[in-house]
């Protein structure tokens, strides 16, 4: 897990010192256990290490014996099956990014075919004179582009990018108000003017600074389910389950776990447990004195029944004001998911014991877990569209309503309904382009990485995806429950988890912590971000009422308040809510 960026000019110069110097001094959180360098042929590369595998050898930029160089940010989980197939390399590391250089001077662009993990990387073929970037297939770990005369930039973060000057501080409206009303941005789109994700699952070949060529690996089966007895199945999960987790425990430093007591972080535990000599290490977040459900009573069960160490984080009022400033400095691709300060606090306390966490993020998607995808599967016309409203949808607040802002999710539906496809199967695929890697992976990455902890998600491995997409509907949604299956195993393997017992979506009370500061609501208002978009008055009026409806709509533009004054307008993120909000 790092960071990495670079430069491919147009004109074949060097890329500047100073640009890449700023380049790696963004990514610094990234990977506080070193930097590397390469520049050469118009093409600059720069990596900041967070060591996980091979501490002391597995340094970067990696070389082949043709001059080939490969900066990698991520986790390549078969990199030892990768070295048992390409017999006669001469590995000079033991890191697993080193494999991929090698596959790709063997096999070309479509190499990362034969990759399982999560990465974002950069290979300079300098005997080819061409620079290539890859990204895995469900978009776990990110890269962002910007183009220019000058040439092509990449890099982690898109906060590095402004850093470099190599693309400006300056808001998509169009991709903001995307955001007022989803939460997060979808498609290549960010909130900044001029910066690009590359896709998920794409690689790409850049010459003279420009893209030449493009080729995508898709995250899921493209056909529909597959029959199969329940028993005969089963077994099958049990298999991937065990192969996945293992893959993902490989690591040359101490690896723990998020458990929330749901289906999923339960099912990881119970893996985790099966298959580790000595007890799991999780951690539980938990909001004492509010309304919302506190999970840590059943996470501590669960922790007890398997002999795990539970280790509990509470997450307060004071926090969330303390925090959040810092939280919306880290998200400098803006997603307005709440849980992004609980993460944040439970990744700076994972950090005083380990470099590794593993969890459950996936698992809805794969297994069919949300009850939206319930509404999805009825036959038209009783089904819905996927979310239909909007954050601020009635509320009379800003100042133009996005007349656009369901595009992003209506290509989504158009590309994702291919034929055999069931509509279930069409409902998770749409989560699977946008809302999971845009939301919830960028939620986990920045609040993980801003605190040196590499997050592992082993549900998302493509394993795993072959299997679960194509169960058949009625074993991922029956009797009004999603991930039945996945219910039906942990219920052998975890009996004291309780999978069939309704359970409460996990909830962060930011609409309590914000309804006993009213006065923020005047502090937002007036900060430039806000004001574009809202009318002053409709906030305040907003803010003095915060209840369970408007809530969210209110975090919203706090969270975008603080967001636009870090990355748009350029100032620090030092102290508390109030005293950030109050310089602006």
């Amino acid at each position: 897990m790092c960071g990495i960026a670079g430069i491919a000019t147009a004109d074949g110069s060097a890329p500047g010192t100073e640009v890449l110097d700023r380049l790696a001094a963004a990514l610094a959180h990234r990977g506080p256990d070193g930097q590397g360098r390469h520049v050469a042929d118009g093409i600059g590369l720069v990596q900041t290490r967070l060591a996980i595998i091979d501490l002391e050898g597995g340094r970067q930029p990696i070389f082949d014996a043709a001059g080939r160089a490969i900066v990698a940010n991520g986790e390549v989980y078969n990199y030892l099956e990768l070295k048992a197939d390409l017999p006669g390399v001469g590995f000079a590391t033991g890191s697993d990014c080193e494999p991929p250089l090698h596959l790709y001077a063997a096999e070309g662009p479509g190499f990362a075919a034969r990759l399982r993990g999560m990465y974002a990387l950069a290979i300079h073929d300098r005997p080819a004179g061409r620079l290539v970037l890859a990204r895995d297939p469900f978009g776990i770990k990110p890269l962002y582009l910007a183009e220019g005369p000058w040439g092509l930039a990449f890099a982690s973060e898109p906060q590095a990018l402004v850093a470099a000057g190599l693309a400006a501080a300056r808001v998509d409206a169009r991709a903001v108000g995307e955001l007022m009303q989803l939460q997060f941005t979808t498609g290549p789109a960010t909130a900044f003017a001029g910066i690009r994700r590359l896709a998920a699952g794409a690689t790409v070949v850049v010459e003279k600074g420009r893209v030449v060529e493009e080729r995508r690996l898709a995250a899921l089966p493209a056909d529909g389910p597959l029959p199969g007895d329940l028993d005969t199945l089963l077994y099958r999960l049990d298999e991937v389950l065990m192969e996945t987790v293992e893959l993902h425990q490989r690591s040359d430093v101490p690896y723990g776990m998020f458990l929330s007591g749901g289906i999923d972080s339960s099912v990881v535990l119970a893996m985790m447990a099966r298959l580790n000599p000595r007890p799991v290490l999780a951690f539980t977040a938990g909001f004492p004195g509010t309304g919302v459900h506190d999970e840590r009573e059943h996470a501590r069960t669960l922790a007890a029944a398997v002999g795990a160490r539970h280790v509990e984080v509470e997450v307060t009022e004071a926090d969330f004001w303390a925090l959040l400033p810092q939280v919306a400095a880290a998200m400098d691709d803006p997603a307005a998911d709440y849980a992004c300060q609980p993460t944040f606090k439970l990744a700076r306390e994972a950090r005083r014991e380990v470099k590794v966490i593993l969890s459950g993020e996936g698992g809805d998607e794969l297994f069919g877990g949300y009850g939206r995808y319930r509404s999805a599967m009825r036959p038209w016309p009783f089904g819905r569209r996927m979310r239909r409203h909007g954050t601020f949808d009635g509320l009379d607040i800003l100042r133009e309503a996005p007349s656009d802002w369901r595009d992003g999710m209506a290509r989504a539906e158009r590309e994702q309904a291919l034929p055999g496809r069931t509509r279930l199967q069409t409902a998770q695929a749409v989560d699977c382009a946008d809302w999971l890697p845009y939301d919830l992976l960028t939620k986990a990455d920045r609040c993980l990485m801003a605190n040196g902890v590499e997050g592992r998600v082993p549900v998302l491995d493509p394993v795993v995806a072959a299997f679960a997409f194509r169960l058949p509907d009625h074993l991922k949604v029956r009797k009004g429950l999603g991930k039945w299956m996945l219910r039906q195993w942990l219920a052998k393997a975890l009996p004291a988890a309780r999978p069939f017992d309704r359970k409460r979506g996990f909830t962060v009370p930011v609409a309590e912590w914000i309804a006993v500061r009213p006065q923020v609501g005047a502090l937002v208002a007036r900060q430039a971000g806000v004001a574009e978009l809202a009318r002053p008055e409709a906030v305040e009026r907003l803010f003095a009422g915060v209840d369970k409806k408007t809530g969210f709509a209110a975090w919203t533009l706090l969270f975008y308040a603080l967001w636009h004054q870090r990355h748009i307008l350029g100032r620090p993120a030092e102290g508390d809510v109030l005293a950030v909000l109050g310089n602006g």
